[in-house]
């Protein structure tokens, strides 16, 4: 149904996000067609009305890495951890992916494809997803990844092979990409034919990071993008490590590379910039670029706390990913969105990341990232993409009337929400998502990975040995 009428006692209105009701909200073709007050005596108890959200960075795991082993580590180690995962169902991997997602409070997810299941050619399998986000009711952005350099270590890893090869033959495992710049450009290109059919699908060229691209790759990128209009996804000074490498690797400044590269550009999007200075995000938003900032991500893989103050301040426009790695591995947008904004509100008075930007970055930002177009304020004409949420368990105490914002930005979980609703249309209502069994996908991957766990022994017994060598080698050790 997407013509229908909402009556909340509570809704953030406009660009600032202002607390205004009780209001009727008119939906009419998926689209806010009248917002007008009415009495109290007319209302629906305790229901607040925002935005849904937007996830401006993932990568649409199936189960999270943890179960497999892969918790407590730096993303120099994790990364290469995640080769024992086995492959399952591409369509069940995706669609409890985004069910969690919509579940979570979000209407479309930037997907960065790292890790295909890989059982048959990727022009196939990005069906699965597209058919995916459909049952589930999302949109989403479709990156494709590309690499072509350091497959286990940024930098030679020839003496770390040497130490294993009695044992492991780690190239073997960790492969690089052999595929040349153009045919990766191409194969975007292939992809993006195949998804022609599926509107809610924006393919995005996928560069996993610098560190992992070769300066012919990324120029072939950047040219491809120019020529196109398609926009492009990657992963930016993330870590520690990677700041030491692009200093050592571009000692005339990584951003100044990119530059002259021509991959800066508003159709870029780069993300975490945990590491990043002050004088790199002025030049990057002096071309547009835009952030997607993971906050729990970089938590739990010991990356930092991004600056997101320093964002604002730089005029760069930001927004919010999960990344896969949610604070409580449930993809609950709405506490990483509470998080984000308690990680950056700044210093006693000295208020640097407001709740309006906070919105603004999780609504309308994470909408330009995954290529869906205007939205994520509740004006009329907008699409009618809202999220209405319990305003009386919020308000468990009721003790005297409160800016609903304090509650949202204090409490709000995926458990106060009552309905998520894409273009006028309800995807989840009560904790269920309306388009398939949510559960029941995710009992049966599970059982898909304790079958197939076994296939993968010999890589996880690989990594155990190779994870000591790579913590070495960071730590200057080899």
């Amino acid at each position: 149904m997407t013509d229908r009428q909402i009556i909340v006692s509570q809704a953030l209105i406009g660009p600032g996000y202002e607390p205004t009701g009780p209001v009727e909200l008119r939906i009419e073709a998926g689209h806010l067609r009248e917002i007008r007050p009415v009495s109290r005596e007319d209302t629906a108890p305790g229901v607040l009305a925002i935005p849904a959200l937007v996830d401006g960075h993932n990568h649409a795991r199936p189960l999270s890495p943890t179960s497999f082993g892969a918790g407590m580590k730096p993303l120099e180690s994790w990364l290469p951890s995640l080769a024992g995962i086995p492959s399952v169902d591409p369509y069940l991997a995706a669609a409890a992916s985004f069910g969690r997602s919509a579940r979570g409070g979000c209407v479309g997810v930037m997907v960065h494809l790292i890790r295909p299941m890989g059982r048959e050619p990727l022009t196939k399998e990005v069906h699965a997803y597209a058919q995916a986000a459909s049952d589930t009711g999302l949109s989403i952005g479709f990156a494709v990844a590309m690499r072509d350099r350091n497959p286990i270590v940024y930098g030679n890893h020839s003496a770390i092979a040497a130490k294993l090869a009695d044992r492991f033959r780690i190239d073997d495992i960790w492969r690089a990409e052999t595929m040349s710049p153009e045919d990766q450009v191409q194969r975007v290109a292939d992809v993006a034919a195949e998804m022609q059919s599926h509107p809610h699908v924006d393919v995005q060229f996928g560069p996993n990071g610098v560190q992992w691209c070769s300066d012919h790759l990324l120029q072939a990128i950047a040219n491809a993008s120019a020529e196109t209009g398609r926009r492009v996804h990657m992963h930016f000074l993330e870590t520690r490590e990677q700041r030491k490498w692009a200093d050592r690797t571009y000692p005339g400044g990584i951003v100044e590379r990119l530059r002259e590269i021509g991959l800066l550009s508003p159709r870029l999007t780069l993300a975490h910039c945990v590491w990043a200075r002050p004088v790199e995000l002025a030049v990057l938003a002096q071309h547009g670029v835009t952030i997607a900032v993971n906050p729990s991500s970089n938590l739990h893989l010991r990356s930092g706390v991004a600056r997101v103050g320093r964002m604002k301040a730089s005029g760069l426009r930001f927004g919010l990913g999960l990344d896969g790695c949610a604070f409580d591995e449930d993809d609950d947008a709405l506490r990483e969105l509470r998080l984000f904004r308690l990680l950056n509100a700044g210093i006693a008075f000295d208020e640097e990341i407001t709740p309006a930007d906070a919105l603004a970055g999780a609504c309308v930002t994470g909408r330009e990232i995954i290529g869906l177009g205007t939205g994520g304020r509740i004006e009329v004409g907008m699409p009618a993409d809202l999220l209405l949420l319990d305003l009386d368990r919020l308000d468990k105490d009721r003790v005297t009337e409160v800016d609903p914002r304090h509650y949202l930005f204090a409490r709000a979980t995926r458990e106060h929400i009552i309905e998520v609703i894409k273009g006028g249309r309800t995807i989840v209502r009560d904790g269920q998502v309306v388009g398939f069994d949510l559960d029941a996908t995710e009992d049966v991957l599970r059982q898909q990975y304790r079958a197939a766990i076994g296939s993968t022994r010999h890589v996880r017994e690989a990594f155990s040995a190779l994870e000591p060598l790579i913590g070495e080698h960071y730590r200057g050790c080899c």
